[in-house]
């Protein structure tokens, strides 16, 4: 047993929970000073049933061992409870439970990332149900398409999800996501798209009418979630060694480099760079250089976040050209950003990319690892949120929306001013 890279490993877990919270403070510092409750708790209660859900079965979804064979939906019905993982085999290097709280809080983040496209007007209740629907059997099969692989002694693959194992067979190179390009930003990313179809436009949505209402959270919820993401990208080699800090330089150079291309976008473009700018440039570059990190070098890691920020603040603005309200830009930041950083490594990534020594084989199974978790996870987000808005309604009446929803749903404000109470 190596306690080094069990404590790296069970630091990495702690730092990519913290990540929720701090998305909690990105996305309600987003909204207006009425909501702020309301989408801070989508967070908060993706966090407590998520969490739930991953001890009783949803490692054992996502990561079937040995039975989980390259099907697209498998489940190993000894980790139910996660029964077969409390205590380590011989020869682990780390106790399984580590890995078992580490992909906790990667199923945790990615579906709260969903509910940045519904602020403003979604039931709390509504919103738990889809939650626990969607990372059934949504995030749970696909985490297991893209992280459930393994090597055999002779360096064979033992195991494996059809993305992983199953791509690899067919085109001699399997696909690069080192921690979540597809399986959490782009799986994010589509449900966000396909609830916002859904739930609707907000009332009076048109640029510029909805504002956020505190700048100074956003950027804190940004600092906490680019904190958590060195646990979630060097945390993903599972080992505190070269790769690792290949991860950990990486995911500082390419959000870095995306913050400025945001806002060099938004100074031409607008006139004046943001703090929301700023703070969304950074969550852009972050989400690109998710499935990247390891295999890129940090100047092509530069290059990455310099085209995913200006392609980004570019992108947000397609929600008002195609007349779909993602709230908070999920879809222009997470679906986009995970698009960028998957397709950009059949062209960079070291040794295997296009213009690194490779052919295209690379290129071709990232878009095909891509748009197969984004049309599946659109296409079941879709049916859920219509299904949830067709019986018990996934939205608030648009009265309580105008007048702000945290008092209905929650019976709580945000802000309480001494002299109101009096």
């Amino acid at each position: 047993m190596d306690q080094g890279n069990t404590a790296f490993i069970l630091i990495a877990a702690a730092l990519v929970l913290l990540m929720t919270p701090g998305l909690a403070f990105f996305y309600g510092g987003l909204v207006k000073a009425k909501s702020v409750i309301s989408m801070m708790m989508m967070s908060f209660g993706a966090l407590g049933l998520i969490g739930v859900l991953w001890v009783l079965y949803g490692y054992a979804i996502a990561f079937p061992g040995s039975s989980g064979t390259l099907a697209p939906w498998a489940i190993d019905w000894s980790a139910v409870g996660l029964t077969s993982v409390l205590e380590p085999g011989a020869d682990a290097t780390y106790p399984p439970l580590a890995f078992v709280a580490f992909q906790a809080t990667f199923a945790i983040i990615t579906v709260a990332l969903v509910s940045g496209a519904i602020a403003d007007r979604a039931k709390f209740g509504a919103w738990m149900i889809f939650a626990g629907v969607w990372a059934t059997v949504v995030y749970f099969p696909v985490a297991s398409w893209v992280f459930n692989f393994g090597l055999a002694d002779d360096g064979s693959f033992e195991y494996g999800g059809w993305i992983t194992h199953g791509l690899q067979d067919v085109f001699g190179v399997g696909v690069i996501d080192f921690a979540g390009g597809t399986a959490v930003h782009i799986n994010a990313g589509a449900a966000a798209l396909a609830l916002a179809l859904v739930l609707g436009k907000r009332v009076g949505f048109q640029k510029g009418v909805h504002v956020p209402h505190n700048p100074p959270f956003v950027l804190l919820g940004a600092g906490l979630l680019w904190f958590g993401w060195f646990g979630f990208n060097a945390g993903s080699e599972l080992a505190a060694d070269n790769t690792a800090a290949l991860a950990f330089v990486n995911t500082i150079a390419a959000p870095a480099a995306a913050l400025l291309s945001w806002l060099l976008v938004e100074k031409i473009k607008d006139g004046k760079p943001t703090s929301v700018g700023a703070a969304s440039g950074a969550v852009a570059g972050l989400v690109a250089i998710t499935p990247a990190c390891g295999s890129l070098d940090p100047v092509w890691a530069i290059v990455l976040g310099l085209i995913t920020g200006a392609v980004c603040a570019l992108a947000i603005e397609l929600k008002y050209k195609l007349g779909f309200d993602d709230s908070l830009d999920v879809v222009g930041i997470h679906l986009v950003g995970g698009l960028i950083g998957t397709l950009y490594l059949g062209f960079f990534a070291r040794g295997t990319g296009l213009f690194m020594g490779g052919d295209a084989s690379q290129l071709i199974v990232q878009a095909i690892a891509a748009f197969a978790v984004l049309i599946y996870s659109f296409v079941l987000a879709f049916v859920i949120g219509f299904a949830i808005e067709k019986t018990i309604g996934f939205r608030v009446k648009n009265e309580d929306e105008i007048a702000g929803i945290d008092t209905i749903v929650h019976g709580e404000a945000g802000y309480v001013l001494e002299d109101a109470k009096a």
